[in-house]
């Protein structure tokens, strides 16, 4: 009878699905059909094989001689915080894109594909699709191809509302002209390509100021006419991408090295490109910084120094050349719609000296 007994009972126990579990592949299924047609808007030479399979495969392309792949990975941090407050999803994925493919551009390299990691409690296929948008949009401005990703959605491990997001780019550079930086002697320039805000760094810092100051975050806060912005527009306006205007430089005169200004700002960005013989110095009345800077740095009483350190502060891209070619370099930046300026100089470095001093 107990062997009897026990049987029946699990006999009757309901039978139980993915869905019961909280995991709805319908819903992921859709996503993927509606992911689709943006990865097809960002496919170039090279792709073989993308969305949908296994693996997505690639081939480099024929004219590089010597090749060398050049990839990097990183995610929005913090930034997703005021994104999921402000229910504003359509541009993270520009972030995301924006801090992979800008990273490996500094070394030389033309980004060529894209993968990305959505991972949430619950999918809500709206939101992923809004997010996957923005990557998709991030990967057209850089010219790479999104030949792949996972959307994981994983019940219990993040609140509702909520996702996280990683990613990660692949370039590619021909060995002879990757660039390191070892070139750069005193004398050089130090050339600024603006940012659009505050990128994707320095956001808990950001967040703790928000807290403190309780500002209205929908109140105009700058720009003219139609072109006003709210607080929140110049919060979450996205990491610009630098790609194409920075290849193009390449490929018409000798760049000695570039620094993405992310977290460390340029204080601690700018040193890793630089021989130990030389510092850049750095001139902040060389470029106008944006209103954002200035009310963080007065709502949350943050010191010139550590500002220099968690912000970029107005400059999300340095570039280091030869004196001889400071005129052509801005010609070709502004003329491909960057506002470049020389910020600065490399001069001779004492033992002990910082790499970077910016005054």
């Amino acid at each position: 009878m107990p062997a009897s007994f026990g049987m029946t009972h699990k006999m009757t126990q309901e039978s139980l699905s993915y869905r019961d579990a909280g995991v709805d592949m319908d819903a992921g299924d859709e996503l993927v059909e509606r992911i689709k047609p943006l990865a097809r808007k960002t496919m170039r030479e090279g792709v073989l094989a993308g969305i949908g399979g296994f693996g997505a495969m690639f081939e480099v392309p024929k004219r590089y001689k010597e090749p060398v792949l050049v990839s990097g990975t990183d995610g929005v941090g913090t930034k997703l915080k005021l994104a999921f407050e402000l229910k504003r999803h359509a541009t993270v994925g520009i972030d995301l894109v924006a801090m992979s493919v800008n990273d490996i551009l500094v070394q030389g390299a033309e980004p060529l594909f894209f993968l990305d990691y959505f991972a949430c409690g619950k999918l809500d296929v709206d939101t992923a699709a809004d997010v996957v948008k923005g990557i998709a949009q991030g990967c057209e401005y850089s010219g790479c191809a999104l030949i792949g990703g996972e959307t994981a959605e994983m019940p219990g491990m993040y609140p509702d509302g909520e996702y996280d997001l990683a990613g990660f780019a692949v370039g590619v550079v021909e060995k002879s002209k990757i660039i390191s930086g070892s070139t750069i002697v005193a004398g050089d320039v130090v050339l600024g390509l603006p940012s659009s805000g505050a990128h994707s760094n320095g956001y808990s810092l950001v967040r703790k100021i928000i807290a403190r100051a309780k500002p209205d975050l929908n109140a105009v806060f700058d720009g003219e006419g139609t072109q006003t912005r709210t607080l929140a527009d110049a919060i979450m306006a996205p990491t610009r991408i630098y790609v194409k205007p920075l290849l193009a430089l390449m490929a018409a005169l000798p760049v000695k090295g570039m620094a993405h200004i992310t977290g460390g700002g340029l204080t601690e960005n700018v040193p890793r490109v630089l021989p130990e013989g030389v510092k850049a110095v750095i001139e902040q009345s060389r470029w106008s910084r944006p209103k954002l800077f200035d009310w963080l740095q007065r709502e949350g009483n943050v010191a010139e120094s550590e500002m220099h350190r968690v912000f970029n502060c107005g400059i999300g891209m340095v570039v280091v050349v030869a004196r001889e070619n400071v005129v052509q370099a801005l010609q070709l930046l502004n003329d491909a719609g960057e506002k470049a300026v020389e910020i600065g100089s490399i001069e001779p470095r004492a033992d002990g000296e910082a790499q970077t001093i910016v005054r």
